[in-house]
């Protein structure tokens, strides 16, 4: 039997003889049961044999149907469609600022085929459905791509920098790219590297929770993002996001510094071995530091170049040394990041095989699994053997920015750099990723 609103078998045809649609008022009689309410669409993974429909209360109930069940349809109603507004009229004392969509639950609604989130609404859409931003700048908006952020590659961080450093040469006031969060702190540190020193802030921003779920904080964290990119004193790439549970905390971090610590709690995001750059509250943006690269200041390199031939690898204990030369063989890789333990260790087994690595020329680069304090190799023999063997201590750079530094640097001096080059780079702050000793954030 073939597959009727995502139902099959019986259930789709008592729906089809009945010429129920989804959305549709219906009865479900079964025995002395009736069951009213609208249908719904079956999940994909759902169980065959039911039939879900939305009830009076807002409670969704599946009915299982047997071969004396049968449907009723009470009411017919025309499919609702989303149709927005047009966007408001352009003034001529409000900043310009760019919305590019990339994908992510900002820019997504509930799939009632599957139960789960996709990617549905357009960067217009965004626009349309916040009308607060229109009384903050002129908004632009367009979709650049719709991917979810587990499948970006590096390049795509490349297609990004190079919208928006045409957004730059546009002359727009600032840019806000709606992004997936699951990755966001990736893309943030490759486009500070990609958009060094640039002339207006380039904000990413995300949400945890849909925009058609009552708890979303898709509107909220939109509207601040465009707050920052319109009117901050600073010319960076940061991340805009909730800063706890509560909508009147929004923080804004430094591109190289933010770390995705929580799976779906709004303030999911955080800066590490550093505070926020800055808030937004109910009363406005307060910036919480002075060391920033200024707005429209000088000294604007645009270098969008990434080479994937680079690795990060987490240690753990039994892990065979060996793995790395078959990584490094098989991918062809010009740099690998290790996260090691504490201040910067892996297991002494490892020397030798570290040794022949950077020996060939490979740049071997070491991180800490810990997410705040410093790498610090020179405390025990373990780690001072290590750096004999070329292992490169990464001070405090986040794991997951050493990597994308790595790739950018990488792209950067090309096939024939050497070694030594590579070294004096990673460890020149270039973007606010290397910093001084810090205390985890209470």
């Amino acid at each position: 039997m073939a597959e009727y609103f995502g139902y099959s078998g019986l259930a789709a045809a008592l729906l089809r003889e009945a010429g129920a649609s989804v959305g549709e008022e219906v009865e479900v009689r079964r025995g002395g049961q009736v069951f009213r309410g609208y249908l719904m669409a079956r999940y994909e993974f759902g169980e065959p044999g039911i039939i879900v429909l939305k009830m009076a209360n807002g409670y969704n109930i599946g009915v299982r149907v047997d071969e004396r069940s049968k449907v009723v349809k009470l009411t017919e109603v025309k499919p609702p469609a989303f149709n927005p507004p047009p966007p408001p009229t352009p003034r001529e004392e409000l900043p310009r600022v760019s919305i590019i969509s990339t994908g992510g639950t900002i820019a997504s609604r509930i799939d009632y085929r599957t139960g789960g989130v996709r990617a549905a609404l357009s960067a217009a859409d965004l626009v349309s459905i916040v009308p607060e931003i229109g009384e903050i700048a002129n908004i632009s908006a367009e979709i650049l791509m719709q991917v979810y952020s587990e499948n970006l590659t590096p390049a795509h961080w490349t297609q990004m920098a190079i919208r928006v450093d045409q957004i730059i040469r546009d002359g727009f006031e600032g840019a806000v790219i709606a992004h997936g969060t699951d990755t966001m702190g990736y893309t943030a540190a490759a486009l500070s590297f990609a958009l060094q020193k640039t002339p207006i802030p380039v904000v990413l921003v995300g949400a945890q929770r849909s925009s058609d779920r009552p708890s979303s904080d898709a509107a909220t964290n939109l509207i601040a993002a465009v707050e920052v990119a319109s009117k901050a004193p600073f010319g960076e790439v940061v991340v805009c996001m909730h800063g706890w549970h509560s909508d009147d905390l929004i923080h804004i971090h430094r591109g190289t510094r933010v770390v995705k610590l929580h799976t779906s709690s709004r303030g999911a995001f955080q800066s590490v071995n550093a505070q926020p750059m800055a808030v937004r509250t109910p009363e406005g943006l307060k910036m919480l530091t002075n060391m920033y690269h200024p707005r429209n200041g000088d000294g604007y390199v645009f270098q969008p170049r990434f080479d994937d031939r680079a690795m990060l690898v987490k240690f753990y204990p039994g892990m065979k040394p060996e793995s790395l030369e078959v990584l490094v063989e098989r991918l062809s890789l010009r740099g690998l990041v290790l996260e090691g333990t504490g201040l910067g260790h892996v297991a002494s087994s490892f020397i030798p095989v570290l040794r022949k690595l950077t020996g060939s020329g490979l740049f071997v680069g070491m991180t800490s699994q810990c997410r705040h304090g410093w790498v610090n190799m020179n405390v025990y023999d373990n780690g001072r053997d290590l750096m004999r063997a070329g292992v490169v201590p990464l001070e405090d750079m986040l794991a997951e920015t050493a990597l994308v530094k790595l790739m950018w640097v990488l792209g950067k001096l090309g096939e024939k750099a050497e070694v030594e080059e590579v070294r004096e780079m990673m460890l020149t702050d270039i973007c606010g990723e290397i910093g001084g000793r810090t205390m985890p954030q209470q």
